[in-house]
């Protein structure tokens, strides 16, 4: 079995969690807990240009605290 976060052909999510942190994820995958979905599903390219656009500083919204 091929790497589902590597296939070009395949229909994805732009994911967000509550740090406001982006993760790219395969369709056919459960999302998992502490995940929503900000964009698709649609193709692998659309999703990182989502993530790329609206995920500007990969440092977590909060602070830990």
């Amino acid at each position: 079995m091929s790497n589902p976060f590597d296939d070009t052909g395949g229909s994805f999510y732009a994911l967000i969690n509550d740090d406001d942190q982006y993760s790219l994820w395969p369709e056919r995958i459960a999302v998992p807990d502490g995940w929503s979905v900000a964009h698709g599903p649609a193709d692998r390219r659309s999703c990182l240009e989502h993530i790329e656009v609206h995920w500007t500083d990969i440092r977590p919204a909060r602070d830990g605290a």
